[in-house]
């Protein structure tokens, strides 16, 4: 037999195999195919957002609520990532919240003395955000 058939034989009953193993398991080709998802959250895209910002009056009532998105590298969100917000400045009411499924944590902070707090996240498993977020309490 000619070798460039018998390799072409080989060829279809190696494709003829995988998709009839496909077929019997009842399993999507793109389960086979599909990269991991990330799981780690990242440093550059996840972000920091404060509401009012950036002149909040420092009478102690008036409270700024800060959100932490939490995404992997593909801008995807990550769920149940435990995140931890510091300050300089004031008195945060949450330290620490798990991020939802829009991987979204929320915070608020107040101060009863005028100040210029500098907020940072760590997000588990000790993954420090870049950005930092400056506010001003007059």
């Amino acid at each position: 037999m000619d070798k460039k058939l018998a390799v072409l034989m080989f060829l279809f009953f190696l494709s003829f195999a995988f998709f009839s193993f496909v077929v019997v398991f009842n399993k999507p080709i793109s389960q086979f195919t599909r990269a991991k998802e990330e799981l780690s959250p990242s440093i550059s895209r996840s972000r920091m957002i404060a509401w009012p910002f950036p002149i909040i009056p420092a009478d102690g009532e008036t409270k700024s609520t800060i959100h932490v998105f939490v995404v992997s590298e593909t801008d995807r969100p990550l769920q149940g990532k435990v995140v931890t917000l510091t300050t300089t400045h004031g008195t945060l009411y949450e330290t620490s919240a798990t991020s939802d499924a829009n991987g979204k944590a929320t915070f608020s902070i107040s101060a009863e003395t005028p100040g210029i707090a500098t907020l940072q996240a760590i997000v588990e498993p000790d993954v420090q955000l870049a950005n930092q977020i400056s506010l001003k309490f007059e």
